[in-house]
Order: structure tokens, then C-alpha cells, then sequence
């Protein structure tokens, strides 16, 4: 493997709205993230993922940017965020913009110019069309739920949103729509930002024709649309950024077209964020529908995606939580019992893989859901509105509460866990949203000096990966394939081999080895000691 610097960094995401607040207001910001960037370099991470810190009037916690070239006063100043590139760089710490591409906020000067009439010079900025009949165009849905169409009366059009309506998609057809994201990318990258992350960024292309899709929301129609590969290639070149690290968020997409966004000589994408296998406990492909994951079903994912992406030269990013998802050690593991060696399995489960590591703020303390009880506790927009919708379905409060507090993005964004103090150390302020009533346990102040904390086992894994060219460039091999208690594979390179055996259940299973493996050297484990089983939530490596 060549020496591309973005396949041996591990990356840890920021939210930061919930990182860390540094003026008493409640929300956290640039000034905060500077302050604990010794507490980032003490994890060995190199990269940092901001989530968006552009202005925006927040509806969708910043993904509806309103200025590209601003930052949120919420969060700071332009001066606030040079001073973090700056000192983020002195610990060796490159820093990762996020940029939605896709849509702007309705507030955009864009948008705001686009609405004015038919003739504007923005109009085409964004999609347009008339309604059918008295309704919308088609019978497209929108990801937060109810019609992807707005009805704007001012030139009595429709606009297409495929989030919220305070979202409006921008055409990607207009080459001046693509010329302005370009020209983005380069002021970003003239200020010191090594790489991006592309929010949705494989729905861009849309189709020719608006026809209704009577087998579902209308997404088979853009998702990997028809030019998507042709306007990344654009993008990349135009924007100077072939060599940074980019990664593109792409909900639904395929092996076959993440290969051609990832593969060497491609000049698209260094990785992808695919999610197939955090939809495995969705039921019947509903997430507002609940069921117990089907690991069996991970662990082919898994196994397709990675063995197929080493086949054919294409880069995974790795990763079980984001601003997106709800907590993976109360999804896939255990909030109880087996809280620390779920949440280490976990870590171990991926990090051992091929691909670049993504670290989600607090996953490194083992942070679980909040378990809110109420929707008043909640600020997401997508579950504020399925509240809505699950309850017009007939479910009751008890039911709805159960599957939002399941599945909501706030699970994931409330603050972070520094110390057992009041607001778990992230403000002096009321907090923008609730705080975990676990962070007196929880923190991180309780495990960074104990050497056998969740925080201790991250800094393991990141110094191994470090350490051992097998993890960040050998191959890939899965075991087991039909054995749905076990997630179990092999990395070779000729010269170290690695078995990786994960208990993905809280109850102990049986320990296969394969022939050559009895007294192999035990690299990593979550328990103290070595059985002839695996206890729940064990995880153990061995190496030869």
C-alpha cells in the first residue's frame, strides 16, 4: 500500500455544539475545543472532523448553512477558528471541515434571490417546478418526514427539499452552482483545512425527470445519480483538493459505486461512510421501527464491504457512532452490566479493520444514551416530527417515547462528559440540551489516569495502529461467516498475522480457533485474564 498519510490517521469527530462551552452561554464552541486539544493529542488521534461551524440559523444544527465563508457567532469568530487551526497543527493535528453541498438554508442570499421570480440569475441555483394537479410535483418524501416539495406562492412553484423544508436543494446541473462549491473549497483549504467531509454528498445528482416512484420516497431516483461521479471528479480538480482527505457521506449507496468513488486513480473520494450496517436493526428497512439487530446480517455486510473494497482498491471508513447515530454501547451493547466490556468490544470490533478509524466524541468514555423521557427534551427536527408522525400512526406516547429515545440523533449530541461536576464539566451555563444523568459515572476526568478505563483501551487501540503496518495496510480475511454470536477475522502481510475474535452477545459462547492458532501470543483483550470461551462482550487478539 502507498504511503497516503489520510490511511494511517485515525479521526475524531467534534459536534460542537456539545464538545465544549468556554463562555457560559450553554453551547459549546471553538474556544472550548482549543482547550482540550491536549486532551485530543493525549488519545492519539491526528485529525480532528468539525461538524459544521458555518453560519447558519441552525434548523438542522448547522447543516442548513446560510454563509460558506462565516463562522457561527454561536461558535466563535473567524480569528477564534484560526487560532484552533493554528494550535491544533502545533500538536500535529490536521483539522477536517464539514461541508454540505447538497442543500443551503433557505436563508442563503442564494435562496433568498432564487425565490424573487422565474427570471432571477439565482432561479436555477436551485430545483423548481411546477405542481401537478393541484398538489406537488411528485410524490417524493422527505428524509425528516412528510413531501420533499415546498410550495413558495411568491412565483407559485414548488422547490424540491429532500431534509427539511428549510433546506433547499441546489441543482447541481447549473455549472455555476458547481463552480461556486469549488471556489468554497479553495478558501477553506487556503485558510490550512487538510480535507472535508461531504454530507450527503452521493444524492447531488439529480434525474432528468421528476416521476413519482410508487415503490418508495423517491430516492432510487437520485441516490449515485447519474452524473455524481462526474461533478466529485469536477469538484476534486476544481477545488485543488485531490491528495486531502475527503470523505463522503452516503446513506443507501452500493459496493460498486463507493469502489469507484474510492479507488486509486479515480480522483473522487479517499473513503466513504456507508450504513448498511447500522440499519440492521431497522425493521423491515423502517428506522422508526424497531427489532434486535440481526448480526448475522452485520457480519456479512461487513465481510462484503470490506473484503470487496480490498479487491478492488476502494477505502471504508470505520465507525460506529456519529452525530447521525444513536449511542453504539446502548445499540449494540450493554448499558448495564457489561457497559465497559461491550464498549470495548465494540472499539475492538472495528478498529482492527481495514480502513480509516472514526472516534465519535465521548465514544472514548463509553457515553450511552440519555434515555430522555419526554419530547420537550429533545431538539432534533427529524424527531420532533416523527413524534408527530408516529403518534398520528396511532402508536402511543409510551411507544413513541421508547423508539425516539431508540433512535434519535440527540442521543448522540448531548454534551460531553468531562468531569463529575454540575453540567459534567461543558458549561458554567444552562446546557443547549439535557446531559446524560449517568456523567458522575461516566467522565472523563474518572478514566484518564485508569489505566483499565474504555478511555485507556481507545488509547491502546490508536497506539497499535500506530504501531503495527498489519492493521493500517494488511489484508483482510472474515471467519465463520455462518456463526451469528461471533465477529472473527483475520490481517496478514507476510510478515504478522492478526485474529481478531469478538462476542457480539452478553452471554458466553464458544471460542473457535483456527488450525495454528492454540498458543498464538495474545496482543489485546478486554478481560484480565484468558479463557477457553468467550464471556460476554469478550474481545480478544491474538498475534503470530
Amino acid at each position: 500500500m502507498d504511503r497516503k498519510w489520510w490511511k494511517e490517521s485515525i479521526v475524531y469527530q467534534i459536534y460542537p455544539s456539545s464538545f465544549q462551552d468556554s463562555d457560559g452561554d450553554g453551547i459549546g464552541d471553538l474556544n472550548g475545543i482549543r482547550s482540550r486539544l491536549d486532551y485530543l493529542k493525549d488519545l492519539g488521534v491526528n485529525v480532528l472532523w468539525l461538524c459544521p461551524v458555518m453560519d447558519s440559523p441552525m434548523d438542522d444544527n448547522g447543516y442548513d448553512i446560510s454563509n460558506y465563508r462565516a463562522i457561527n457567532p454561536r461558535f466563535g469568530t473567524m480569528e477564534d477558528f484560526d487560532a484552533l487551526l493554528a494550535e491544533a497543527h502545533q500538536r500535529g493535528i490536521r483539522i477536517v471541515m464539514d461541508l454540505v453541498v447538497n442543500h443551503t438554508s433557505d436563508e442563503h442570499p442564494w435562496f433568498i434571490e432564487s425565490r424573487k421570480s422565474v427570471d432571477n440569475p439565482y432561479r436555477d441555483y436551485y430545483i423548481w417546478k411546477p405542481g401537478k394537479d393541484g398538489h406537488e410535483p411528485n410524490n417524493w418524501g422527505a428524509s425528516f418526514g412528510g413531501t420533499a416539495w415546498k410550495y413558495d406562492p411568491q412565483t407559485d412553484m414548488y422547490y424540491l427539499h429532500l431534509f427539511s423544508p428549510k433546506q433547499p436543494d441546489l441543482n447541481w446541473e447549473n455549472p455555476a452552482v458547481r463552480e461556486e462549491m469549488a471556489e468554497i473549497l479553495r478558501f477553506w483549504k487556503a485558510k490550512g483545512i487538510k480535507g472535508f467531509r461531504f454530507d450527503v454528498i452521493n444524492v447531488i445528482s439529480k434525474p432528468e425527470f421528476y416521476e413519482d416512484d410508487y415503490e418508495g420516497d423517491g430516492r432510487r431516483f437520485y441516490t449515485d445519480g447519474r452524473n455524481v461521479h462526474k461533478y466529485l471528479k469536477e469538484l476534486v480538480a476544481a477545488g485543488g483538493i485531490d491528495g486531502m482527505i475527503t470523505v463522503g457521506e452516503m446513506s443507501s449507496t452500493t459496493l460498486e459505486n463507493c469502489i469507484g468513488y474510492t479507488a486509486e486513480g479515480n480522483h473522487e473520494l479517499t473513503m466513504c461512510f456507508n450504513f448498511h450496517h447500522l440499519k440492521v436493526d431497522y425493521k423491515g428497512g423502517q428506522k422508526w421501527e424497531l427489532r434486535e439487530p440481526d448480526y448475522l446480517a452485520m457480519k456479512k455486510l461487513f465481510q462484503t464491504w470490506q473484503e470487496g473494497m480490498q479487491a478492488h482498491g476502494g477505502w471504508n471508513a470505520l465507525f460506529w457512532c456519529n452525530h447521525d447515530q444513536p449511542r453504539a454501547v446502548s445499540r449494540f451493547g450493554s448499558d448495564g452490566k457489561y457497559w465497559k466490556q461491550s464498549a470495548e468490544m465494540l472499539a475492538a470490533a472495528i478498529h482492527f479493520m481495514r480502513g480509516t478509524p472514526y472516534i465519535y466524541q465521548g465514544e472514548e468514555l463509553g457515553m450511552t444514551n440519555p434515555h430522555f423521557t419526554s419530547i420537550d427534551q429533545y431538539r432534533d427536527v427529524e424527531s420532533r416530527n416523527y413524534y408527530r408522525i408516529l403518534r398520528e400512526q396511532g402508536k402511543t406516547e409510551a411507544e413513541t417515547l421508547d423508539i425516539i429515545a431508540q433512535r434519535s440523533r440527540d442521543d448522540s449530541r448531548t454534551p460531553m462528559q468531562w468531569d463529575a461536576s454540575e453540567n459534567a464539566g461543558f458549561t458554567t451555563g444552562t446546557p443547549w440540551i439535557g446531559i446524560a444523568d449517568n456523567y458522575k459515572a461516566i467522565n472523563a476526568a474518572a478514566q484518564m489516569d485508569a489505566p483499565d478505563s474504555i478511555r485507556s483501551f481507545y488509547k491502546t487501540l490508536v497506539a497499535l495502529r500506530k504501531k503495527m503496518s498489519v492493521i493500517r495496510a494488511g489484508k483482510i480475511e472474515f471467519l465463520y461467516p455462518d456463526n451469528a454470536d461471533l465477529l472473527a477475522y483475520r490481517r496478514y502481510d507476510g510478515e504478522t498475522e492478526l485474529l481478531v475474535l469478538c462476542n457480539l452477545r452478553e452471554r458466553e459462547i464458544a471460542k473457535p480457533l483456527p488450525v495454528g492458532w492454540t498458543d498464538a501470543e495474545k496482543l489485546l483483550g478486554n478481560y484480565p485474564d484468558t479463557a477457553d470461551t468467550l464471556r460476554p462482550y469478550e474481545c480478544v487478539v491474538l498475534k503470530k
